[in-house]
C-alpha cells in the first residue's frame, strides 16, 4: 500500500502540504489507484514514508474523511470508502465562452433616456456623501423604515408641494428602486381583477410587468383619449400626462377633467399618474398635476429623479392616496426598501441644502437652450419633417413625409451610426399612422452639435433642405 502513495510533494510550493497530499490520495482514489475497501497506512507510517509531519498526514486525511473519500473504524484505521455513492465532481472541461456583444458606439446619439451629467454637482455630493458616511456609518448597516428613509420622505413631500401643487404627508410615500419596481406593488394594492388600461404608444413596461388585463388607449394631440377610456372595462389607467411617452403630447386640462370624472363615477377606479418629463417645461405656464387636482383620492402619484439627478441613481417614489395606505401597511409588512440607505440619505442633505432646486433650475435652462437649438436646427427641413412634444421633456416626436416606413428609416440611421427610436418601438397593439415618425432626445447631445447632429440625420434619412 505505501507504494501507491509514494508522491511527490513539492516542499517549496506556495501550496501547503496536506493540501497537496490530500489532493494527491483523492485522484487516486477516483482513478481508482488504490482500490475500495482498502486500509490507508497509519498517521505515522505515512510521515515516515514521506518524511513529512504526523500533522500534515492528520489534516489530508481529516478533510478526506470530511468529504466522504474515506472512513475511519475506532482502534483500526482509516479505509477507502465506495465511491459510487459519493456525488464525485469532475474536473470541468473549459467551455468556450461567447464575448458579449460590443455596445454599439454612436455618432450623435438621439436617445430619449439620456442627460446631460456635465453639469452634475459632484463637489456638493461627495460632500454629504463622506459627512453622512463619517456621521452614521454603523446606523447605515441595520435595515430602515420599509417605506424609505423619513427624512427623504419629508424632502420629498415638500419639493412635490412646492413645484406641483400636490399636498401630502410624508407617511404616504413609498421609495423604491425605479419605476419598474414600485408599478407590481402598486398593481398589487388594486388587486388581481384590476383592468389596466394603458396610453397606446405608451410606456413598455406595463405588458411586460402585469401582460394579463391591458386594455390599449390611442393617444392624439391632447394626450389619452378619455372617450376611448369610458367606453372600455378598465377601472385602473396609467398615463404619462405632463409629457406623453413617446408622443410628447401634454394631457389638456380639458380631458384632466373628464378623467378624473370618468375616476369618481365608480368606487374602485384609479388613475396612476407617472409625472415624467414634469420638471422640463418650455411653453406656457406649468399644468397642475392630476394628484393636486383629486379631491376624491383617486390618484396614485409616480415619479422619479432618473431625468432630475441621474438614471444611476435608481430612486423613484409613489404617493399613495390614504385609502390605500393601509391596505399597503397590511400587504407589504415584511418589505425591504430597494434603494440602499447610505444613498437616501445623500439625497436627502442634497435636497434640504437647497442643492437639487439650484440643480433643476439649471439644468431646466440648458435643456431650453438644446431644445430650442434642435427646433432650430430642424426648420430646413419643415417641408418633410413636422414636429410634435415640444412644449415638454427631454425629448420630441418628428413625423416624416417619406416613402420608407419607420423601421427602414431607424435602420438608416442606425447604418450612420445615429442612434434614433421609432414611434411603432412603443405600440402595445397596431396603429395604422399615415406617416412614419420617429423620437429624437437631446438631454445627451453636446450644444454645439446639434446643428451637425441634425443635418447628419437628414442625409441618412435621405431628406434634403429646402
Amino acid at each position: 500500500m505505501l507504494d501507491l502513495l509514494l508522491f511527490q510533494l513539492d516542499k517549496t510550493a506556495a501550496t501547503p502540504l496536506y493540501e497537496q497530499l490530500y489532493e494527491a490520495i483523492k485522484h487516486a482514489i477516483i482513478e481508482q489507484k488504490i482500490p475500495l475497501g482498502s486500509k490507508l497506512p497509519s498517521k505515522r507510517k505515512l510521515a515516515d514514508f514521506l518524511a513529512i509531519s504526523q500533522t500534515t498526514i492528520e489534516l489530508a486525511y481529516g478533510q478526506l474523511l470530511a468529504e466522504g473519500y474515506i472512513s475511519t473504524k475506532p482502534r483500526v484505521g482509516f479505509f477507502v470508502e465506495d465511491l459510487e455513492s459519493l456525488p464525485i465532481i469532475t474536473k470541468l472541461v473549459p467551455q468556450p465562452v461567447t464575448a458579449p456583444p460590443q455596445q454599439q458606439t454612436w455618432r450623435y446619439s438621439f436617445h430619449p433616456g439620456k442627460i446631460d451629467s456635465n453639469h452634475f454637482p459632484f463637489t456638493a455630493w461627495r460632500k454629504y456623501a463622506k459627512d453622512i458616511f463619517d456621521e452614521s456609518s454603523k446606523e447605515l448597516l441595520s435595515l430602515g423604515d420599509p417605506q424609505g428613509e423619513y427624512a427623504l420622505r419629508v424632502e420629498i413631500a415638500q419639493y412635490l408641494y412646492q413645484s406641483r401643487g400636490i399636498h401630502c404627508d410624508p407617511a404616504q410615500i413609498v421609495i423604491g428602486s425605479g419605476t419598474e419596481q414600485l408599478l407590481p406593488i402598486i398593481m398589487r394594492l388594486l388587486g388581481d381583477d384590476a383592468q389596466f388600461a394603458i396610453e397606446n404608444p405608451g410606456y413598455s413596461a406595463i405588458p411586460r410587468i402585469h401582460l394579463e388585463h391591458i386594455i390599449p388607449i390611442h393617444v392624439d394631440e391632447e394626450g389619452l383619449r378619455v372617450d376611448e377610456l369610458t367606453n372600455s372595462d378598465a377601472n385602473v389607467v396609467y398615463v404619462t400626462p405632463s409629457h406623453q411617452f413617446p408622443t410628447g403630447a401634454v394631457l389638456s386640462v380639458n380631458r384632466r377633467t373628464k378623467l378624473l370624472k370618468w375616476a369618481n363615477e365608480k368606487q374602485y377606479r384609479y388613475i396612476i399618474e407617472d409625472d415624467y418629463d414634469s420638471e422640463f417645461r418650455y411653453i406656457g405656464k406649468p399644468i397642475p398635476a392630476l394628484y393636486g387636482l383629486d379631491q376624491n383620492n383617486k390618484v396614485i402619484y409616480l415619479s422619479t429623479f432618473t431625468k432630475s439627478l441621474m438614471p444611476s441613481l435608481r430612486v423613484a417614489y409613489v404617493v399613495l392616496p390614504p385609502s390605500l395606505l393601509q391596505t399597503y401597511r397590511q400587504l407589504f409588512n415584511y418589505y425591504s426598501c430597494t434603494v440602499p440607505r447610505f444613498d437616501q440619505h445623500i439625497l436627502a442633505r442634497f435636497m434640504q441644502h437647497g442643492h437639487f432646486a439650484r440643480h433643476l433650475n439649471r439644468m431646466r435652462k440648458l435643456y431650453r437652450k438644446k431644445h430650442d437649438r434642435l427646433i432650430h436646427a430642424l426648420q430646413p427641413y419643415g417641408h418633410a419633417v413636422t414636429v410634435f412634444g415640444d412644449q415638454a421633456g427631454m425629448h420630441i416626436l418628428i413625423c416624416l413625409r417619406s416613402r420608407y416606413t419607420e423601421q427602414q428609416l431607424k435602420q438608416f440611421a442606425d447604418d450612420a451610426q445615429i442612434q434614433v427610436f421609432a414611434r411603432s418601438d412603443y405600440f402595445v397593439s397596431p396603429i395604422p399612422y399615415s406617416s412614419p415618425a420617429l423620437l429624437l432626445g437631446f438631454g445627451d447631445l453636446e450644444e454645439n452639435k446639434i446643428e451637425e447632429a441634425v443635418d447628419a440625420l437628414m442625409h441618412s434619412l435621405h431628406i434634403q433642405k429646402e
